[in-house]
């Protein structure tokens, strides 16, 4: 698409979320009781901000212009905080990580899979060059230290020559034996249809009945062969079957990828261009327009000391760096305004005097009695919390409308950057500099005069409590000192960065695709929890989950600051369901460091308490220099083991246990990192201290009817099986009820080896093939699939949807009661 094009999808994006906010803000404002209510509006907005992420990432991936760039950027990730935000009030009103709109979804007329929520492509584009020097580092340290499995070349032993020719002759032999026993069956095939007719006396039929035995056989062919084409030009023509083509990538995608790419390349250099023309423009301005700046700045401040002694008999005092300097006074003022708010000032303090002399102290019942009133309201009515992101994105959607919305942009066709907006940029960063400098030779001109007109002196008594100050803050930043102690002061990051690798503890990351991750939607959830009835999440909502949890907030700095902070997830499920590789998918999204911190991966590793410190001490440097970074525990139960078996006694298992509490209280908004733990035996982990670590926990269910559908097929064809309509693969999802992703992927590739992919053409797939392979695995059975459910009930967000769904007052009035019994306790 042509740049025209993309501007316009712009402008409709911009339209469509200044609309947003309007309505946003109208609801803000009201407040609400009734909680089906709340929940539509807030899955309203969130839908509808899905939309707008979707448009916008799109557009800022493709626009080339670099200044038009940097406003999508900002808005992008507002966008993208906000719909954190707004996941985070349904959570806490459902009381449930898991939301279906199916009822909203028809009313806007949308299908669920514009729900999709999408990874922007800057998270790995804009830090291309990071990952790939930082992936040569790893293979080379791999290498160097004998640990790269991949390269590993297993050493094949040589037969001697005699051995090779007799094992050559015996399968010649074999295969000359199966072609003559073929040739004989066939031999004694034909001579005993011959004896057979002969008994009988069958006798050869005619011509004319020949021809007409062989006119039935091949009209009933054709007709066969021309039913079934009418019948799948019906089906395609219904939209049940897909056309011919369906899977092939046409010509004009390809053409659209080659034209992608090279935008791309027309970005960077805008880009580059644009970072250029700031540098010299900013040092024009500075020989052009630089010493006029300054004149008129002391200008104006000589202008301000003279009216302010006039008018008030002193010189005014001027305000510290800190503070701001002269800034603060002259910003967007002219000399008359300064000093119509020095007189305003004056009066206002006057009057502050009078009030301060007049008041009386107010009587504390009537704090209380307010303060229960007002708790009174919160507890019936509810309210939006406030947004960190909305002043963000109308702030962006103001300055859209300022300067882009009605721009003639018809001199610019290539794009490039504007230099007005550069100049007057940068003249604002020039007036800026050039006001320190000002400022500082201002002060000494200032005390000039006061020693000049006033014959004012600096007293020492104020230098000194300044430096008592300073004495103090120092003092402060000593006992942080104390606490932050760095054990590795004396080394590289490079040098640790080795040291994980070859330990272990820093490994490779497999390139795996969140979309690799295939599922189906749950259709009817909304229906299921009108009845009362909890529905099982579905693949594709787990995968929501784990972008919104995972992927946006460690991709972006600016979201994960302000967002609401998810320092660690659990993904709990029966084995097979893929939760290693959804650690790995988010390692691929984010370009972020693994480390594997699993108990047996740090068995024997740093052994001790100072040992165990050091290394968890170099695990968060690294992770911190290098961020974004994942920290995953494997089989993360048994950290938290109720009792250790004798078997894993000497392991020492729990060695992370009282480490990991601690580790998430020293993250901050700033660290982007995230501890991931996976496990397929929770029941055998102590609940409080788990839940105690793990803010998030996704139970991920076995792959339902819907899923099992997608996944056949799509398996199938990736390891390149072909669909006919010999292969009943509605049948195949039937049948193979309770089994896993792992399971299908592992009876694909066993079935589809290279033989029988070369067989395709004449003997089609059939479905009894991989029901044959699947016959001696072991499902998951639903009992076990209960058991996962009965543990998330007993889990901290599993007991408020019990209580939420039995009754919301059950929860307060247990609540009272403890409070009460506590305070009967207290008076005895």
């Amino acid at each position: 698409m042509s740049n025209a094009m993309y501007n316009k999808m712009w402008h409709q994006t911009q339209e469509a979320l200044n609309y947003v906010l309007d309505k946003e803000s109208q609801k803000m404002i009201e407040p609400q009781r009734n909680q089906v209510f709340i929940f539509q509006m807030l899955a309203t907005f969130y839908i509808k901000y899905v939309q707008i992420f979707k448009d916008m990432e799109n557009v800022y991936d493709q626009i080339v212009h670099p200044q038009k760039r940097i406003l999508i950027r900002k808005i992008l990730d507002a966008v993208m905080g906000r719909i954190l935000e707004l996941k985070n009030e349904m959570v806490e009103l459902e009381l449930t990580e898991f939301h279906y709109f199916d009822d909203i979804l028809q009313d806007l007329k949308l299908v669920p899979q514009q729900l999709d929520i999408p990874i922007p492509k800057y998270f790995l584009k804009e830090k291309l060059e990071v990952i790939k020097g930082r992936e040569k580092i790893l293979a080379q340290i791999l290498a160097e230290s004998g640990l790269d499995t991949a390269k590993v070349k297993y050493s094949i032993k040589g037969i001697p020559f005699e051995e090779a020719i007799k094992l050559i002759q015996v399968a010649e032999r074999a295969r000359q034996g199966r072609l003559r026993a073929l040739f004989m069956k066939q031999i004694y095939l034909r001579e005993y249809r011959a004896k057979q007719a002969k008994i009988f006396g069958e006798k050869f039929a005619d011509a004319g009945a020949a021809a007409l035995c062989i006119q039935k056989v091949w009209r009933r062919f054709y007709q066969c062969r021309k039913t079934g084409r009418q019948r799948e030009e019906e089906m395609i023509f219904l939209g049940m079957s897909p056309p011919p083509l369906f899977n092939e990538v046409s010509a004009t995608i390809m053409q659209a990828e080659k034209v992608n790419l090279l935008r791309n390349e027309v970005q960077t250099k805008h880009e580059e261009d644009y970072k250029e023309a700031m540098v010299i423009i900013k040092d024009d301005l500075k020989l052009i327009e630089g010493p006029d700046i300054r004149e008129t700045l002391q200008d104006q401040i000589w202008h301000w000391f003279i009216e302010c002694r006039n008018l008030t008999g002193t010189f005014p005092e001027y305000p510290e760096v800190e503070e701001g300097g002269s800034a603060i006074i002259f910003t967007n003022k002219t000399p008359q305004q300064v000093i119509e708010d020095i007189i305003a000032n004056q009066e206002e303090e006057e009057k502050n005097r009078k009030k301060k002399k007049g008041k009386k102290p107010k009587k504390a019942k009537k704090k209380k009695q307010n303060k229960k009133a007002k708790d009174k309201e919160e507890d019936e009515e509810w309210k939006m919390s406030p947004s960190v992101f909305l002043r963000t994105m109308e702030e962006g959607n103001n300055s859209y409308k300022d300067m882009w919305k009605n721009k003639d942009e018809s001199w610019n066709f290539s794009q490039d950057y504007d230099p007005d907006l550069v100049k007057e940029e940068k003249r604002k960063e020039l007036e800026s500099e050039i006001r320190l400098q000002v400022d500082e030779l201002m002060r000494q001109e200032l005390k000039n005069l006061k020693l000049a007109v006033d014959r004012e002196k600096e007293y020492p008594v104020r230098a000194g409590k300044k430096r008592g100050k300073k004495k103090n803050k120092g003092k402060k930043k000593g006992k942080k000192g104390k606490k932050d102690k760095d054990l590795t002061a004396d080394r590289t990051i490079e040098s640790l960065y080795k040291e994980l690798v070859q330990e272990g503890l820093l490994i490779r990351a497999l390139t795996v695709n969140l979309s690799d991750y295939i599922g189906e939607y749950n259709y009817l959830g909304t229906t299921l929890r009108q009845l009362s009835i909890e529905p099982m999440p579905s693949l594709l909502d787990v995968r929501q989950l784990i972008t919104l949890y995972g992927i946006l907030p460690l991709g972006s700095a600016a979201v994960h600051e302000k967002a609401p902070l998810v320092k660690s997830l659990l993904l709990v499920g029966p084995s097979g369901v893929g939760k290693e590789m959804l650690v790995h998918a988010i390692c691929t999204e984010t370009g972020a460091n693994l480390f594997n911190l699993s108990p047996s991966n740090i068995a024997g590793k740093y052994p001790g308490k100072n040992g165990l410190e050091m290394m968890l001490h170099v695990v968060f440097k690294v992770a911190r220099q290098l961020q974004p970074s994942v920290l995953w525990i494997q089989d993360t139960e048994k950290t938290f083991y109720k009792k250790v078996p004798n078997t894993e006694k000497l392991n020492e298992p729990k060695r992370l246990k009282k480490q990991l509490p601690k580790i998430l209280k020293l993250l901050k908004p700033d660290d982007r990192i995230l501890i991931v733990g996976t496990t397929q035996r929770p029941f055998d982990a102590e609940l409080q201290s788990f839940c105690r670590v793990y803010q998030k926990i996704i139970l991920i269910p076995r792959p339902d009817y819907a899923s099992r559908y997608v996944l056949w097929k799509q398996i199938i064809q990736r390891n390149g099986g072909v669909l006919t309509n010999a292969l009943n693969v509605s049948c195949l999802a039937k049948v193979t009820d309770g089994f896993t992703q792992g399971h299908i992927v592992e009876v694909v590739k066993d079935v589809l080896t290279d033989q029988r992919l070369w067989q395709q053409g004449r003997k089609p797939l059939t479905a009894g093939e991989f029901i044959a392979v699947m016959s001696s695995m072991n499902p998951v059975y639903q009992e076990e699939e209960e058991s996962f459910k009965n543990w998330y009930a007993k889990t901290p967000m599993g007991r408020k949807r019990a209580l939420a769904l039995t009754g919301g007052g059950t929860e307060k009035n247990k609540g009272k009661k403890e409070k009460k019994g506590k305070k009967e306790k207290k008076k005895k």
